[in-house]
Formats: structure tokens, sequence, C-alpha cells
């Protein structure tokens, strides 16, 4: 949700129980939401443990959506418990399997076993350098990065659908928050909602709301 003109920005961190544990995986993005939906329980059981968590839109328009989305990561990170984060609890109740713990024993060996896949070119702030490797197109090619992105989008998809019902006809069950046509018309007709990144609009709506 890095792109969305509404809605939170939403991370996943997860550890497959095996690298072969779901070889169906691809790059989520060119996956259908349906096709995504009916994935979803499969891999959350691939899991040895996940956590989603995320930043709100306050958070995206005060910091940026880079710093933001490392938010979220940091987040989901400190929910599966490693040590030395200490982050303010999301607006939206961190969405969880399990702990670090659980998988490596103690907290302190996670922390000396962890190598985190980030998806991309940049390392998150505010987690030690050395136990991050950045992957560019890691969701097509990294099997966890896929999981962790299929949940982290499923999430955020069916909490853009409750958007829809609490505020109707703007279509966020439909576009998710992205930028379509629909939806600037709709933010034309019905003005933007709490949910609406204000740093996130297009010039020519903003000038246009502004009028």
């Amino acid at each position: 949700g890095r792109g969305p003109l509404a809605g939170p920005v939403v991370a996943c961190a997860a550890v497959l129980k095996a690298p072969d544990a779901l070889l169906t995986l691809n790059d989520s993005k060119k996956l259908t939401r349906p096709k995504r939906e009916a994935m979803y329980q499969d891999v959350q059981d691939a899991c040895a443990c996940f956590a989603v968590a995320s930043a709100s839109v306050e958070e995206i328009d005060r910091m940026n959506i880079l710093e933001a989305d490392f938010l979220a990561m940091r987040r989901a990170l400190q929910a599966l418990g490693m040590p030395g984060l200490h982050e303010s609890a999301p607006q939206i109740p961190v969405f969880q399997k399990g702990s670090f713990a659980e998988v490596f024993g103690s907290p302190l060996k996670a922390q000396s076993s962890l190598l985190i896949a980030v998806d991309g070119n940049l390392k998150i702030h505010g987690i030690p350098e050395e136990m991050q490797i950045p992957v560019v197109k890691g969701d097509g090619r990294i099997a966890s990065i896929s999981a962790a992105s299929i949940l982290a989008k499923v999430f955020r998809d069916r909490y853009m659908d409750d958007l829809e019902k609490k505020f109707p006809g703007y279509g966020f069950d439909k576009h998710a928050g992205y930028g379509t046509k629909a939806h600037l018309d709709a933010i034309r007709r019905l003005g933007m909602t709490a949910e609406h990144r204000k740093s996130f609009h297009p010039k020519s709506l903003q000038t246009e709301l502004d009028l």
C-alpha cells in the first residue's frame, strides 16, 4: 500500500516452516485478488510465524511514506519478538501467528540467527544493517517475501473493504485506495475522508479541492 491515496501502509514479516513450503509462490502483484484470497490460509499454514502490522494515514502524512513503511516493518518484527525495538502500538491491531522465540528457541538466539530479506533495494531504518539483505524484486524471488506480501495485501484489501462500509460511495472495496479515475471522481463528488492521505493527492485534484 505505498502508492494509494487512502488507507494505511501494511507490512508483514514471515518465516516459512521450510524453504519449499510453498513452491507455487510468486510475485503477489501478478496475482489477482481472488487468487491471493484462495492462497491466504495455505500461506498462513506454511508459515512458522508471521506478523502483519501497519502505519496509519496520520503517520504517513507526518513522516512520509518510506519512513511509515519502515515503521510498519519494525512493528511487525517487534510483534514477533525481535529485541531492541520499542515502537508504539499501531492503530490497527497486529495480526500474527507465533513468534521468533517459538521458532528459534529464545529471543537472543533469534537475533543471532535472523537474516531479514527485505523486498526492494533499501534496508529498514532502525534495524542493524548486518541483519538485513535487500532483494530487488524479492516478491518474485524469495518465498518468504512472497508469503509476507500475500498476507499483507489480503489483510489490507479486507481493511479497505471495511472502509467502503464506513465511507460508502468511494469504491474502496474495488480500487483499495489507489488513484483510479473512479476514485478521483468520488473525491470530487464527496470530498476527502479521514482515511485519505493529505500528502498524496495529485496536484490537479488538490487544486480543485482548494477552490
